[in-house]
């Protein structure tokens, strides 16, 4: 392989959607199919990550202490938050499980391409010095297995919690998946880039460790989260595999530092748009929920009889006008309808949202639901009553953590089932081990089956599986078969 020379971005197609801004790049890019605009995008973002320092070592030799060095800073702040977390300081990140579940959906465009970036390298699987890389994006994939996949596993985990739509979030989300989806296009043209952006992308973060603490505090599954904990790891995992893929290609005759300055740039691309703890920090309780509750107006302003009114006007009527949310909040505390630094079940609005007989169940989903329950009870801005130590578990009501949960509807499965009988809805669903468990799944699987038995060679089949396994098809169950399938003939 000529690992020297990379071919230049091609100013033959004119891109059909913008570069200023992220989201339309990103659905556009989403489809697979715009390498012009890939090309022109990473362009102007890397021009503008130029500007950002970064402190990867210069020097290949130097890298692997520089892994082992940011490791160990990483563990050391993350043993001194667990000793304040056990002293008694507060959750850093997330005030309420509401901050915890908007955090989820707020780095949800770049999660739902996770992994995408390595797309590119799979045409080269028959190419030694790849493999690293290669056995990267498997994994990502989860080697075919459903609750491996990264990407299903955070699809399942925004479904659960009602955060399926986060497409109206700002721009500005949007940006570090639609570098990875341009990543995935342009692997060829900017592979040192790629390289560089997957050193990055592979080292373990504090952030990492510490969301996935406090949310299974919070009763919220943190397995996407801690499986990268575990894969990243400095090792055997990606942050040692992505050091060793870099070593792999480096030019053994071309100009080594060009490439490893090109490295560098692709590893500053991961510095833009919105972090980890940025998307945190952007959460405000109060205009979050305004902004629910005027969303849902203009569906709901037809909806409400006339029986009921607040403050001399009907629901209707105060529901006409989005601006009117706020002062038609303040008018439901005022008639008690709300009653604010409270737990949410004391006030006849939560009552009516929440509860088997709830006269607007259904209306709101989980996620909007825990906005509702986390804003009632916050005492109002300016409120003489401030929640105390005392009355924290009032106001807040404690939620057993995640693996708690677990561990209890273990104990009751246990108990319930007869022995003969395997526990049923704790134990994650396994892939088929029969490959022939695959025909009852559907005739698109079948067809699959024999389109890769009719194929003549070996370099026919891996194509056909490589395009089934690009970042908007490889959850789906084609796939995963084909991921599976590629896996094994990979070896």
């Amino acid at each position: 392989m000529q690992t020297t020379a990379f071919a230049q971005c091609s100013a033959a197609a004119t891109p059909t959607v913008g570069t200023d801004a992220a989201k339309p790049v990103y659905n556009r890019l989403a489809m697979m199919e715009d390498r012009p605009l890939a090309a022109e995008y990473l362009e102007q973002r890397l021009a503008e990550a130029a500007a950002l320092p970064s402190d990867l070592p210069d020097s290949l030799d130097e890298m692997a202490d520089w892994i082992a060095r940011h490791t160990d800073a990483v563990g050391t702040e993350y043993r001194e938050y667990l000793a304040s977390r056990k002293a008694g300081a507060p959750r850093r990140y997330f005030q309420n499980k509401a901050q915890a579940l908007y955090f989820l959906k707020a780095v949800a465009p770049t999660k739902l391409v996770d992994g995408a970036w390595l797309y590119g390298v799979l045409q080269r699987w028959d190419d030694e010095d790849f493999r690293p890389l290669i056995r990267i994006y498997l994994e990502e994939l989860g080697n075919g297995v459903p609750d491996k996949n990264h990407v299903l596993i955070y699809r399942k985990l925004l479904a659960q919690h009602g955060c399926e739509h986060w497409q109206d979030l700002p721009d500005t989300h949007f940006v570090q998946g639609a570098i990875q989806l341009a990543l995935a296009q342009s692997a060829e043209t900017f592979l040192p880039e790629l390289i560089g952006y997957n050193l990055g992308y592979e080292q373990l973060p504090l952030h990492l460790l510490i969301t996935s603490y406090e949310l299974n505090e919070l009763g919220i599954d943190p397995y996407y989260f801690t499986l990268h904990v575990t894969v990243d790891n400095a090792a055997t995992g990606h942050a040692h595999t992505a050091l060793e893929g870099l070593k792999q290609i480096m030019p053994r005759v071309g100009d080594a530092s060009d490439f490893l300055r090109r490295v560098a740039n692709g590893f500053r691309l991961n510095d833009l748009g919105v972090g980890t703890t940025q998307a945190i920090a952007s959460f405000d309780l109060e205009r979050e929920t305004v902004a629910m509750l005027a969303a849902k107006s203009t569906v709901g302003k037809n909806m409400h009889s006339d029986y009921c009114r607040v403050a001399g006007r009907t629901v209707n009527d105060w529901l006409a006008d989005p601006a009117q949310i706020p002062t038609f909040l303040e008018k439901l505390e005022g008639q008690g309808w709300i009653r604010r630094g409270e737990p949410a079940a004391n006030s006849r609005f939560w009552k009516l949202i929440h509860g088997e007989r709830a006269e607007m169940f259904g209306v709101f989903s989980p996620y909007e639901q825990q906005l509702l329950q986390d804003w009632i009870a916050t005492p109002r801005a300016g409120s003489e009553h401030a929640p105390s130590e005392q009355d924290g578990d009032t106001a807040t009501p404690r939620v057993l953590s995640h693996r708690a949960m677990l561990r209890s509807m273990e104990s009751l499965n246990q108990d319930s089932a007869p022995r003969s009988i395997a526990p049923r809805g704790l134990i994650r669903h396994r892939f088929p081990e029969d490959e022939h468990a695959w025909e009852s799944i559907g005739c698109e699987l079948r067809l699959l089956e024999a389109r890769l038995a009719a194929t003549g060679s070996k370099d026919e089949a891996m194509d056909m599986l490589v395009g089934l396994m690009a970042p908007d098809r490889h959850h789906t169950s084609a796939g995963l078969m084909a991921t599976r399938v590629f896996s094994r003939l990979y070896g």
